[in-house]
């Protein structure tokens, strides 16, 4: 999650779950900044897979052109090595979210084995060492996710939520306000 040090407007208040970190940099999509953009506008043959909100979410700022698929498979369609799928499984550190993947978004959806679906546009990237130096100057704070971070109806809440789950004193910045200058 990003602390008021974060600075960047892009990421004010996010939650971002990194989806590849390594020594070439990471990866990830912001989780809590839905749009008014309803994946049945953009992308109609994933409507009915969408998780509510059925809007698409803005995934960070870089390649804004570019849409990115994340799906909770059903524990018994995942496919084998030789499969040809319509996604790929997403391994995680902590498996606690759950199965998840990213998802082609030209497949045929009832096709899938898919339960929900999620559809961002853009991602957060950092290149080698930017997000170790970002952690250092405690821009962000890691915590583990849960399903319900990445499936939640009102993504809107999810920071002050994750941060409030957090031994003290990290929990503590789920209260920080919008405008410090108010207090």
């Amino acid at each position: 999650m990003a602390t008021p040090v974060i600075g960047d407007p892009n990421f004010d208040r996010t939650v971002v779950f990194l989806l590849d970190h390594s020594n070439e940099g990471a990866l990830g999509v912001v989780v809590n900044r839905p749009t008014d953009v309803a994946v049945a506008g953009s992308l109609p043959q994933w409507e009915e897979l969408s998780a509510s909100p059925t809007v698409v979410f803005v995934g960070g700022p870089v390649e804004q052109a570019a849409a990115i698929g994340l799906g909770r498979p059903d524990l018994d369609a995942i496919p084998g090595e030789d499969d040809d799928a319509a996604w790929s499984p997403v391994r995680t550190e902590a498996d606690s979210v759950g199965p998840l993947a990213t998802v082609d978004l030209d497949a045929d959806p009832s096709t899938t084995g898919l339960v929900a679906v999620r559809v961002y546009v853009g991602y957060a990237g950092w290149g080698p060492g930017q997000l170790e130096a970002e952690l250092n100057q405690q821009a962000w704070v890691t915590a583990s996710a849960r399903p319900e971070d990445l499936w939640s109806d009102t993504p809107e809440q999810l920071w002050a939520r994750v941060l409030r789950r957090q031994p003290s004193p990290m929990s503590w910045l789920s209260l920080y306000p919008r405008d410090p200058s108010g207090n």
